[in-house]
This record gives C-alpha cells, structure tokens and sequence, in this order.
C-alpha cells in the first residue's frame, strides 16, 4: 500500500509552499499531487513553479502528478486546463470533466480525484476505457460502498482512498472568504491567504463546524481512517490520500507509514495523530453515519 499526498487546498506564500515541499522531499510518501485545485485567482505559483517543484520532487524518488481545477470558470481556465493536460512529463489528476475531456481526446492516461463523482463499477469501466488508471473514492463514500466496487470490479484499475485531512466537501461560483470580509468576489484582496488552515465557521454553541477556503467549503474536523488501514488492505486499496496542511504534514504521513508497516499498532497511531487535528477528528461518512461523526472503537466493534 502506498502514501499520497493531495494536492493543497489552501492558498500559501510561494516561500511558504515551497519551503513545505522541501520537507516533503524528505518524507515517506510515494506519490504527490501538485497544483491549484480550487481558485484560478491564486497567482503565487505559476504553472512553471509547480513544474520546478515536480521536478525536485521526482529527483527525489516520488511519483508526481497534477492536479487540475476542480471548477472552471473562464476561458483563461480552461487555457491553462489545456496546457496541463498536454505536457507528458507528468501523470495528470482530473478533477472535473472537462479535463477527463481532453485528457480521453489524447489518449493519455490519468487519475480522478475524490470532487469526481465516481459511484459504481459501471462508472470506472467506461473511463477506463477512456484512459483512467487511478480513482480516489469520493470522500462521502462508504467502506461498504468501496467493498461492493471492489468486488464488482472486473478490470486493472488502482483505487485510492482519502484517509487524513479536511473534508473536501464543496465548491461553489461564490467566495466564502471575501464574503466573510463583505468583499465581491471580484476585489476578495486575496483574504483566503491570511487563513493557512481556512476560516473556521463556528456554531451557535461555539463548535467548531465548517471550514471556508475561497470558493471550497470543508469540514472542520479531519477525516482520519488510520484504525481502517488493515481493512482497506483486505480489500486491496492500492493508496491511501493524505491531505496536506499548513503544520506537522510530514509527521502525518510517517505516522501512517508505521501504521501501513505494521510498526505500531492502531491505538498508537490514534494517539499521535490526535494532537495533529486542531478542530478535531471524524469518520462518519466511513461508516455511513453522520458525516462530521466520530466512531469510537466500542461503536466500531458492534457495527
């Protein structure tokens, strides 16, 4: 089983991106998707940056892909959508249509993220024939969801599970951070920046609900499968997808290293991962419960 890291949701200094990167060089993970996933205003890091990047990373012995927007907007998008699509040094990760389009058009083999809405067998046979070589279940899929899909499925294809990090959840035409400043879209200054993590969104009773990251709405809590991992092998998942965040990442994907190697068990991985998770942990999607719940070992055990 290998690691993946996602690509960042959040905007960041182009110092501060490549500094992260720096330290992912050194890490245990395998695969690593790089690119501008939610808003085409981000401008810190060109197209070439995130080339330099891929570049280094794949020196150092990981497997790279990009990534692409998950909502196009404009025409100057789907440019650059194009120019992504078409360069052959990189594996490419599609994250709407648009670029399975014109990725199947040139024959080139590619990845679907989890914003792809990928739900049955019968969905990943007519893409593989179009190309498809990996998928990432949708993170609001259950274990018995992927079970029923692994055991359906009747074709060479890896499958990727999302385990570690805020929930993808949404993406929308509106701003969620310029709103939050009484900002149009249009003149946001960039305020997603400020938020390394995104901005909380809070209840009524001061807990901690939603996170909101330019036009992307996440969860609060990460999503954290680590006590799965024995499943997920049974079942033959061939990656487990980390998501990046601002602090302790590569902790993160050492910590599910050990776990995958057997070095340390569950609940030891349990507890250094708790500290990692400023807002919290869930896994309820996991289990066909409440999204934002948490299941417990006991609860786990009479399911």
């Amino acid at each position: 089983m290998k690691i993946s890291l996602g690509p960042i949701y959040f905007y960041w200094s182009k110092q501060e991106t490549f500094d992260f990167y720096d330290k992912i060089e050194k890490s245990a993970v395998d695969i690593v998707y790089l690119g501008e996933v939610v808003c085409s205003k981000r401008h810190q890091l060109k197209l070439e940056d995130w080339l330099v990047i891929a570049k280094r990373l794949s020196a150092a012995g990981k497997e790279v892909a990009l990534s692409t927007l998950t909502l196009l907007e404009a025409d100057s998008e789907l440019k650059r959508l194009e120019r992504i699509c078409k360069q052959n040094d990189y594996l490419v990760e599609a994250n709407d249509f648009a670029a399975i389009n014109l990725l199947s058009k040139q024959k080139s083999p590619f990845v679907v993220g989890p914003s792809v809405n990928m739900y049955n067998s019968a969905s990943l046979s007519v893409l593989t024939g179009k190309g498809l070589a990996r998928w990432c279940l949708p993170v609001e899929l259950a274990k018995d969801t992927l079970q029923a899909i692994m055991n359906e499925k009747k074709i060479a294809l890896e499958a990727e599970v999302f385990v570690f990090g805020k929930l993808p959840l949404s993406f929308s035409a509106r701003c969620f951070s310029a709103r939050a400043y009484n900002l149009d879209k249009d003149d946001c200054r960039y305020k997603c920046i400020e938020h390394k993590d995104g901005l909380l969104l809070s209840t009524q009773e001061d807990e901690s609900f939603l996170v909101m990251n330019g036009i992307q709405t996440m969860s609060a809590a990460s999503f954290n499968l680590i006590k799965e991992i024995d499943d997920m092998q049974a079942l033959g998942v061939d990656v487990v997808r980390i998501s990046p965040q601002y602090e302790h990442t590569d902790h993160i994907i050492q910590i599910f290293k050990d776990r995958i190697n057997n070095n340390i068990t569950t609940d030891q991985a349990e507890q250094q991962l708790t500290p990692l998770s400023k807002h919290g942990q869930c896994d309820g999607y996991w289990f066909e419960k409440e999204g934002m719940g948490k299941i417990n070992l006991e609860q786990l055990s009479a399911l």
